[in-house]
């Protein structure tokens, strides 16, 4: 896939106008795209949603407001844009760095703006950043992610999760402090690491308290290779609102299967979503290759399953893309998914599990979709080179990819009566270029 660096907004220290408000985005048409059922249609955006479904030709642009455009969707699969809930932002983009990572303000919110602008790119119009709050990076780092996704705002939607590091003992009173403080700020997920403090129990419960405090989800990274913590966790959780999420839960997978059942059965009960991390890497566990969730035990046990990209070229997966499309191209390849359950999981399970409302390519809802160059979704999650992003009803981002195949001809080719007489000029194959219309 072409390795487009992203470019950050014209001002970015300006936030972009809201499109869902009074000076919204002109009405916009989607004109011949195909859906999954195979239907190719045209599609009215206005005021941040969906205004019209129609048969191809069937509609135009509102002739009641000015400024209305026309973008030709032929060859393209129209679907609900992916969301991406999984993100750790103050480290992407920083394997390549020489010394330790910097923690300046000025460098996390530069890593955490193209690291959101890459996402985009990809299709993820709505983003969760995971964030360090603690002894080492201060509040310093979430606060250089919020002021990223305000200058970003009207291209994506970014939500961050504050994640400190220890919360019980006596140092745990300072990361206890801390975690309100990033609340007050701005954090709207409190989050963090269990199986990293001395007291997982005791850990959850203070989260859990601050969440009840403050009216807001939990996101906790835990590895759930400790059936009896993962049983205590869901009995303490099922009862807050609006939910509990986690992730990666890679140790269910190396769990005897009837107990990995009955955990998935404890997690089912209680109302958890579990995000997947299938193209593995996560800074938030502090290691590598703790394997990808059992995401059709989970599945079949009554588990909401999302999935989420993890580290994007960061110490815990250098070569991380930050993909939607290839965590679920990976659940069908790896995991036995469907195309459809897979790419479920990066659209509508992740934007449920984001507290987002549900998308359909129909009349009434959200205008945040994603064209992808192919007739069928599994050609799409093969090789998605190509793609179109609408976010609050208008084009966000495009990524374009040509394909062209030189120095042989077709078999089909006429000889050329008139040979090129420059022996150092590369002739012409006749092959198709790739890309252009219906190929991806």
């Amino acid at each position: 896939m072409p390795d487009n660096r992203p470019q950050p907004p014209p001002s970015s220290s300006v936030p972009s106008p809201d499109p869902s408000g009074p000076a919204g985005p002109a009405p916009l048409l989607l004109c011949g795209a195909r859906l999954t059922d195979g239907r190719t249609v045209d599609v009215r955006l206005g005021g941040g949603r969906i205004e019209a479904v129609g048969t191809a030709g069937s509609l135009t642009v509102d002739g009641t407001r000015t400024g209305g455009t026309r973008v030709d969707l032929a060859g393209h699969l129209l679907l609900p844009a992916p969301a991406e809930p999984h993100a750790h932002p103050d480290t992407a983009l920083s394997a390549a760095s020489d010394g330790p990572l910097s923690y300046a303000p000025h460098d996390v919110r530069s890593r955490a703006t193209e690291a959101a602008l890459l996402q985009l790119g990809h299709g993820a119009t709505a983003l969760r950043a995971h964030v360090r709050v603690d002894d080492v990076t201060g509040l310093g780092a979430l606060t250089a992610v919020l002021q990223a996704g305000r200058s970003l705002r009207g291209l994506t939607e970014l939500t961050t999760v504050a994640m400190p590091r220890v919360l019980t003992g006596v140092a745990g009173a300072d990361g206890i402090a801390m975690l309100r403080d990033a609340m007050k700020m701005g954090a709207s997920v409190v989050g963090g690491c269990p199986d990293a403090d001395p007291d997982p129990t005791g850990y959850v419960e203070a989260v859990l308290e601050v969440a009840a405090e403050h009216g807001c989800p939990v996101d906790l990274h835990t590895d759930t290779a400790d059936p009896a913590r993962v049983a205590r966790l869901a009995a303490m959780a099922g009862g807050l609102r609006p939910g509990v999420t986690l992730s990666p839960c890679g140790g269910l997978g190396r769990l005897p299967a009837e107990t990995a059942a009955r955990t998935a059965d404890h997690l089912a009960a209680a109302g958890v979503t579990v995000v997947c991390l299938p193209q593995g890497g996560c800074g938030g566990l502090d290691r590598r290759g703790t394997g990808t969730a059992p995401v059709r035990l989970l599945r079949a046990a009554g588990v909401r399953v999302a999935a989420g990209s993890g580290a994007l070229r960061d110490a815990s997966n250098p070569v991380g893309r930050g993909d939607p499309l290839e965590a679920a191209y990976l659940l069908v390849s790896h995991h036995g998914l469907s195309p459809e359950d897979a790419y479920e999981t990066v659209s509508t399970s992740a934007r449920a599990a984001l507290g987002l409302p549900e998308v359909r390519v129909e009349a009434g809802f959200p205008a945040e979709l994603l064209a992808v160059r192919g007739d069928r979704l599994p050609a799409a999650l093969s090789l998605a080179y190509s793609r179109i992003v609408v976010h609050r009803g208008r084009v966000v981002a495009r990524t374009s990819a040509v394909r062209e195949y030189c120095g042989s001809s077709t078999p089909a080719a006429e000889p050329d009566p008139n040979p090129n007489p420059n022996p150092t000029t590369e002739p012409e194959t006749g092959l198709p270029r790739q890309g252009r219309a219906g190929t991806v």
